[in-house]
Parts: C-alpha cells; structure tokens; sequence
C-alpha cells in the first residue's frame, strides 16, 4: 500500500486529508489524491470508517478515517506538503519506528479481507 510522508515529519501515512466542509467523502478522496499525490483515482471501492488516535497530535486526539481502496490513473508524484511516497508491506510497515495508527489498522484490515498478505 502507498504511503506518504509529509515535509518535517517522520512517520509515513496514508495520503488523504480532512473533509471540507459539503464535501463527501469520496470528493474529499479525489481531491486530496489530486492534491497530494498529482493523480486521479478510479474503480473506487469502500473499506470502512477506522477511528483511532491521530498519529503527530496530543495523546487522545480523535481521528475517524474514511477509507477507500482505489487504482491510481498514473504514477503518484508526491506535490503539496508531501515529502516522500513509499510502497510498503504491512510487515515493513509495521517494523518502522513511527507507525500512524490507522494506516495500521487499514493494513490489517486488508490482510483479513485477504486483499494483501
């Protein structure tokens, strides 16, 4: 799965962003791809809402991801604050010293559903 690190941090996370406000979920995908990664999603499937503790804010601080798995129409190219974009497995996700919470519980997520190993 893609990863993405933003300028300044060291964990690598999944590419997205909040939703706007009159945005649904699926616009705040496309635009947040668009965004981050310059590329335009297709065949758009929906994995589920994870809520978790955002990684990089105070110890507690809420985080509900809305997440959908999706092909990329082109190579991504990191744009905006994104630094870096990784393909990664879930184990050598799992291995790095900063791991984000919810890009985690999407990689098992996606084991379970034997769409990756």
């Amino acid at each position: 799965m893609i990863q993405a690190r933003s300028a300044g941090k060291s964990a690598f996370y999944m590419a997205g962003g909040k939703i706007d406000p009159g945005e649904t979920p699926e616009q705040a995908l496309h635009r947040e791809i668009r965004e981050e990664l310059d590329a335009a999603v297709t065949d758009i499937e929906f994995l589920g809402v994870f809520a978790c503790e955002a990684w990089g804010h105070p110890s507690g601080t809420p985080l509900e991801i809305h997440c959908f798995l999706a092909d990329l129409a082109s190579e991504p190219v990191p744009t905006s604050e994104i630094a870096e974009i990784r393909y990664f497995t879930r184990d050598e996700y799992a291995a790095m010293p900063d791991v984000a919470p919810g890009s985690l519980m999407v990689f098992d997520r996606m084991r379970e559903l034997d769409l990756i190993d």
